[in-house]
């Protein structure tokens, strides 16, 4: 059997250069760096990212979330051919869920969207979630801003779609669209208030045949729900719409009133505001991740962590108390090395 030897890592001047060339081979090679647990590569990733920031921040970022079985990458793969022929390059995230037991997923944005995979104006880029919360970690922010160094100008975020990974897209896009389908009384039910309330859009998706009076019913239903939340602080009024990713009708709609929305938030100085607060939140959201490394790499802390296990499950110790203590351990551990 053939061993196959890791790619060796560039210089940096290379990743550099490829990515602000648009290079596509050399885009995914510094996105793996970026995904890469390896202290070394997190090293070189943050300086790629460094140098090509002046490069970034040139695109409208779109997060794209709904209910299972909504049709997610069939809209997406339409949405995407459709900027596409207009012009537009498009990079497109897709976070796939991961197996918290064999720590697997399934990556498979690719195959579904092959057409659009195979344009030469459209990246695909299938990522795991990973044990992070709400399943985009702050890796899927670095990926974005070299998407936009290497030229892409619009930015398609897909979530999982369960959990709270709607909050953290939410969290790094400008603008969030939210699919769902007919049926609007059940959906209702069972959608959470805070995601209809970040939502920009509402797309009653698979809107065609027999579904278009259902849909036309659900569409009203969704517009007499927004009217319940407070204006947004962009000032934008969310919109109702269907589409039918099948018959391609209600796409451009879409992508038109998503030009409007940018128009607006550019004019109102509210586009450049979200994003420094964006900026500001990931900075934060860095600071969270490397204080988690520092404690759960700590060989000190593990040995502590084990003791305290035993201690809990004799019922020697409260789990409150147990963290308390813990959290002591480190705080020494921080002293000592200041």
């Amino acid at each position: 059997m053939k061993n196959y030897k890791p790619k060796r890592r560039l210089p940096i001047e290379a990743y550099i250069d490829g990515v602000l060339k648009g290079d596509r081979v050399i885009l995914s090679r510094a996105i793996t760096l970026i995904e890469s647990n390896l202290e070394s590569d997190k090293k070189l990733a943050k300086e790629i990212i460094q140098a090509i920031l002046p490069q970034s921040g040139n695109s409208i970022r779109i997060g794209i979330t709904g209910v299972p079985g909504v049709g997610k990458s069939t809209f997406i793969e339409v949405f995407g051919k459709h900027l596409v022929s207009k012009g537009h390059k498009v990079a497109i995230l897709s976070i796939d869920p991961s197996s918290q037991r064999s720590k697997g997923s399934i990556l498979g944005d690719k195959t579904r969207m092959e057409e659009l995979a195979n344009l030469e104006g459209a990246y695909i880029r299938p990522s795991a979630s990973g044990d992070t919360l709400g399943g985009v970690a702050n890796k899927t922010g670095e990926t974005m801003l070299l998407c936009e160094a290497a030229g892409y100008d619009v930015v398609l975020i897909e979530t999982v779609g369960v959990g709270q990974s709607e909050t953290a897209v939410h969290g790094m896009t400008d603008f969030f669209l939210l699919l769902m389908l007919s049926g609007a009384g059940d959906e209702l039910q069972g959608i959470k208030k805070g995601i209809m309330e970040m939502a920009d859009m509402v797309v009653i998706n698979k809107a065609d045949g027999d579904n278009i009076r259902k849909s036309e019913m659900a569409k009203l239903q969704y517009q007499n729900a927004l009217h319940i939340f407070p204006r947004s602080e962009s000032g934008w009024t969310p919109v109702v719409s269907m589409a039918s990713s099948t018959k391609n009708t209600g796409i451009d709609f879409v992508w038109e009133k998503i030009s409007e929305f940018k128009e607006s938030v550019l004019k109102n100085g509210y586009f450049k505001k979200n994003r420094d607060h964006q900026q500001i939140q990931w900075m934060y959201n860095n600071i969270n991740e490397e204080l988690k490394r520092l404690f759960y790499t700590s060989d000190h802390i593990k040995e502590h962590l084990t003791s305290f296990e035993k201690e809990i499950i004799s019922s020697r110790v409260s789990p409150v108390k147990a963290a308390q203590l813990i959290m002591e351990e480190f705080k020494n551990l921080i002293g000592k090395h200041k």
